[in-house]
């Protein structure tokens, strides 16, 4: 089975370099014009979220088609490591993730992304006019997000490592099912490009490994409590720290979800929270171990 399991990923990754035509071109993904970016965009007017990083569209282009556009802001290099990371999104497939449809070049470069019918995770929890998101639904999210994360870690080749975990980097299909938006291969520093120890090995370092799955825990908590994590965290890292926190847990939990949740799951989640949360001073959990912990102490397949 696992010789028959490497031919068929050798089979698809020979499949993936023939039907490269010509550098700089990629016929998985589709190539857009600047112009088709600036028409789907409304003029670049359309803005769902803007961030150091760039700013994401919401976009519609001329034959019916609706997607999500990011700007590019971190690629001060040669076309070359842009290709290289539409090369790798484009490979992705996984439920949980969101697909790379295209990408474009010339005075800024864009991706571009499937459409998410119900936006961010963050809107959910912290906007009012938002439909509140009920315990199963939280549970199926929080699965889903480490599934993903260990199909990053130890079914892609390279694994993908430079990945944000948050409430706002969490998008929402139609079925309120999460897709991690956040993902990449090369890390950016001022005008150098490096590319991280994931190319060169299968093994995630410590300290990459340690805040991924620190992003997790507090990804849990900020679920669980509906509070915002994203400015540091420090109150509930605090408080799911304390020795005596399960005693407190009904005045942290988020009053959306009023008595309509499983106590039983409810302290599995937060014990995997609390095991998330120290991986960052500690040898640090690996997602598999996280997926499987999470599916025993709460149940869900």
């Amino acid at each position: 089975m696992d010789r028959l399991i490497l031919n068929v990923r050798l089979l698809l990754l020979a499949c993936f370099h023939l039907h490269r035509s010509r550098p700089g071109t990629l016929s998985f993904v589709r190539h857009f014009s600047y112009s088709d970016i600036k028409r789907a965009t409304d003029g670049f007017r359309r803005i769902i979220d803007n961030s150091s990083l760039g700013v994401a569209y919401k976009a519609k282009f001329r034959d019916g088609h609706v997607a999500l556009v990011k700007e590019v802001r971190d690629f001060d290099v040669e076309n070359g490591a842009f290709y290289k990371e539409v090369q790798l999104l484009g490979r992705l497939h996984h439920r949980h993730i969101v697909s790379l449809n295209g990408f474009s070049t010339g005075r800024k470069r864009f991706l571009v992304f499937e459409n998410i019918e119900n936006g961010s995770l963050k809107d959910h929890l912290n906007d009012p006019l938002k439909t509140p998101l009920n315990w199963r639904t939280r549970l199926q999210i929080v699965i889903g997000v480490a599934a993903a994360l260990e199909y990053l870690h130890f079914f892609c080749d390279p694994p993908m490592y430079h990945v944000s975990v948050s409430s706002s980097t969490i998008l929402l299909d139609e079925n309120f099912n999460a897709k991690l938006c956040d993902i990449g291969i090369l890390g950016s520093h001022g005008n150098h490009i490096t590319l991280p120890e994931s190319l060169r090995s299968n093994e995630c370092s410590s300290p990459i490994c340690g805040n991924i799955i620190f992003q997790l825990g507090l990804l849990i908590l900020e679920i669980v409590t509906g509070q915002c994590s994203e400015e540091g965290g420090v109150d509930i890292i605090q408080w799911v720290q304390e020795s005596r926190y399960s005693q407190s847990i009904h005045k942290m939990l988020d009053p959306d979800l009023g008595n309509n949740f499983d106590s039983r799951e409810l302290k599995g989640l937060l014990a995997v929270a609390r095991l998330c949360i120290k991986s960052v001073d500690k040898p640090p959990l690996f997602t598999p171990q996280v997926f499987r912990y999470l599916q025993k102490k709460v149940g869900i397949a």
